[in-house]
């Protein structure tokens, strides 16, 4: 008759890799959306800084606070500061924002500046 006995250490290294990758999953999920936001609203600066020449600095601030308020970043990046200059004729726009992170064993505040700038 042949012995079926297991050692249990298989089983444990098995678990504890379980319990690696689905932490790994969770703080890359909720540290993954902060950036995500941050690309969105990035996206969106590029995006108003190539409209510019045909619309004013109040309307595309209106637009970035309409898109901060839809991508879900701190209203705090809604305060931006656009300029036009005439030599050479371009625009910058640009903004800044903080968000905090809190995971168990992790609690991080991420600042972001957001610039744009396209000729006009």
């Amino acid at each position: 008759m042949v012995s079926s006995q297991r050692r249990g250490a298989s089983t444990v290294g098995c678990l504890l890799w379980l319990l690696f990758v689905v932490a790994a999953v969770y703080y890359g999920v909720n540290i993954g959306e902060v950036y995500v936001r941050y690309y969105r609203l990035q996206e969106e600066l590029d995006s108003q800084a190539r409209l510019a020449s045909a619309i004013d600095n109040g309307t595309i601030g209106r637009r970035i606070a309409a898109a901060v308020d839809d991508i879900g970043v701190p209203d705090s990046a809604s305060n931006v500061t656009i300029t036009r200059s005439t030599d050479p004729r371009q625009i910058n726009i640009e903004t800044a924002y903080s968000e905090r992170v809190t995971l168990p064993f992790f609690d991080h505040t991420f600042t972001f500046h957001l610039k744009a700038t396209e000729p006009l």
